[in-house]
């Protein structure tokens, strides 16, 4: 059985819905959600108004310690390149290729290439 964990909403006990409200007649309290699975911010909240209290209060601190963007990124030729495929229309086969955004340049991968998520054809930034 998947561990119960809580909703990381800063203002979830606030809302006053029948599945927070815990505790016998006389000494009920609103209480964070606490589920096996949530499907808001990677699993991390109920909703999309805790998600977004969350932001509001830690964002700036959370993206100041992981790394603020303070130029912008370039997409060039080198590093333009994605993995994809095609079905083929009369096989269930597929056909796996990198393609460059720019160019539109395609090259063709094997099934290994494609499910290797360190194997690139990127060569820079």
């Amino acid at each position: 059985m998947s561990e119960l964990k809580f909703c990381q909403g800063t203002e979830c006990h606030t809302h006053m819905t029948k599945d927070r409200i815990k505790g016998t007649k006389g000494n009920k309290t609103y209480q964070t959600r606490r589920r096996s699975s949530f499907y808001y911010g990677n699993g991390n909240f109920c909703s999309l108004w805790c998600q977004d209290n969350w932001f509001n209060e830690f964002g700036n601190r959370a993206i100041d310690h992981f790394g603020r963007t303070t130029k912008p990124k370039i997409l060039t030729e080198q590093n333009a390149w994605y993995k994809s495929f095609n079905y083929r229309s009369n096989t269930d086969e597929q056909d796996y290729y990198s393609y460059n955004r720019l160019t539109n340049e395609q090259r063709p991968l094997t099934k290994a290439q494609y499910d290797d998520s360190s194997y690139t054809l990127n060569t820079g930034e």
